[in-house]
């Protein structure tokens, strides 16, 4: 859009505020808000804010940042406002002398989807979005107790599933499928394919209005990997595709995975680099709670295609449809920063592709009922079981960095070892269970 087009959408829908949206290194969403009339001038010189209260971002000496709205983003909030109408506008980050700031999560996208585009690439993503929906923000009591696919009456879950896509709808965002996931309480929401870019702001504005809509309701969403024990937690599948000169570049009729050359190397990165990503496609302590064997989360780096125990799936499609070739990957949980999620899964899958990695066997068999000794035969390794071992292998490996840069890799090892040392010298319940009574 222009920003005449901004201006006379504005005027026409009432706008009263504008909201700047940005995230930070973790993918937290921040904002800061306007009154309307404020927006020539935030177009003209940017809104300015203190970078070095921001997670990840600058140094207090280098505090002095600017907001630079992206005027395609630019839509009306389908939310209840007594001031008046709200809009919100995604952001990039820009440094006083008028440059990118490279340690914004969404500036590291956009680099490398311009990697990607010199080979001719463009990178299209499908998330599946999982989430609990529970009474209160105090505790986790679930609203009902239904299962996956389970007919939900059309009242408390399944109203707030409707209503939060209605809402979505306002935005020009689509959601193709809404429905309860395996566990008590658990809904999914699969929004329709779009370009990297896009998607990473579509999924900050999904989380934005479950959250939204399920406060208004009276009851609390959380995107908590594992907010309960004993259960399956909530994953984020991200079906991916690249697209050269319109067409799928992953399709090949010849193969009997109709998969071509392309799709094999971008499958063969994602498996070869799978431990080192791992601390951005699961951030957080309570990511690995999750990612353990018998909660049909993914833990071993293989491949498959009907076969969903594998870390990567690639889903069988009528030969017809060559623009539904993708694949999926399945360990990425709804708590991590999709701007980066998605930086990390294409570098990886480039390199596989330029570097002309080869694709191991693919595995048929139900991994998750596999012996050690099978799984070591057919030389399946498993994704880090825990935050701290994400970390080291992250360091250990170059890929992470690459992706990210120095400074802002180092900004989210430090970040993330805080986290780990905080963790370590919690006494949990279970050791109190466990130990105090006979130790």
């Amino acid at each position: 859009m222009e920003p005449k087009d901004v201006e006379e959408i504005i005027k026409r829908e009432g706008v009263k505020f504008i909201q700047l949206w940005f995230a930070d290194l973790e993918g937290n969403l921040k904002s800061v808000s306007m009154p309307s009339e404020r927006w020539e001038d935030v177009l003209k010189w940017g809104a300015s804010f203190d970078g070095s209260s921001i997670r990840g971002f600058s140094r207090i000496e280098e505090s002095d940042m600017f907001l630079r709205p992206d005027l395609s983003t630019f839509s009306v909030l389908p939310i209840e406002s007594p001031q008046g109408k709200v809009a919100r506008v995604f952001s990039d980050v820009i440094k006083p002398d008028g440059s990118c700031y490279e340690d914004s999560p969404r500036r590291i996208l956009k680099r490398i989807l311009m990697e990607a585009e010199k080979d001719g690439f463009k990178f299209y993503v499908g998330p599946e979005l999982e989430f609990f929906y529970f009474k209160t923000r105090k505790e986790p009591e679930f609203i009902d107790f239904n299962g996956y696919f389970d007919y939900v009456p059309p009242d408390t879950g399944e109203a707030m599933l409707r209503e939060t896509v209605e809402r979505l709808k306002t935005m020009g965002i689509e959601v193709e499928y809404l429905h309860h996931e395996v566990s008590p309480s658990q809904y999914e929401l699969d929004l329709k394919y779009s370009d990297a870019l896009s998607m990473a702001d579509i999924l900050i504005t999904a989380k934005f209005m479950v959250k939204y809509v399920a406060e208004k309701n009276g009851y609390y969403a959380t995107f908590m990997p594992k907010p309960i024990q004993g259960i399956n937690g909530s994953g984020l599948h991200l079906h991916q595709s690249l697209f050269r000169e319109g067409k799928n570049a992953f399709f090949d009729p010849s193969d009997p995975f109709l998969m071509s050359e392309v799709a094999r190397g971008y499958v063969a990165g994602l498996l070869k680099h799978a431990r080192e990503l791992t601390l951005i496609t699961n951030q957080w302590i309570n990511s690995y709670k999750r990612l353990v064997p018998g909660y049909e989360a993914p833990v071993y780096i293989t491949w498959g295609r009907y076969n969903r125990s594998p870390l990567i799936r690639v889903p069988a499609i009528p030969e017809e449809k060559s623009s539904s070739m993708r694949i999926e990957y399945r360990s990425p949980d709804p708590a991590s920063n999709p701007y980066l999620v998605f930086a990390v899964l294409l570098k990886a899958g480039l390199k596989g592709i330029k570097e002309g990695y080869e694709l191991p066997p693919v595995s048929e068999e139900n991994v998750y009922r596999m012996g050690e000794e099978r799984r070591a035969e057919l030389k399946i390794d498993t994704l880090p079981g825990s935050l701290i071992e994400a970390i080291i292998e992250a360091e250990r490996g170059s890929l992470v960095r690459e992706t990210l840069g120095d400074s802002a890799f180092e900004k989210l090892i430090g970040s993330k070892r805080a986290q780990w040392d905080e963790y370590r010298q919690i006494i949990t319940a279970y050791e109190m269970e466990k130990y105090f009574p006979v130790l």
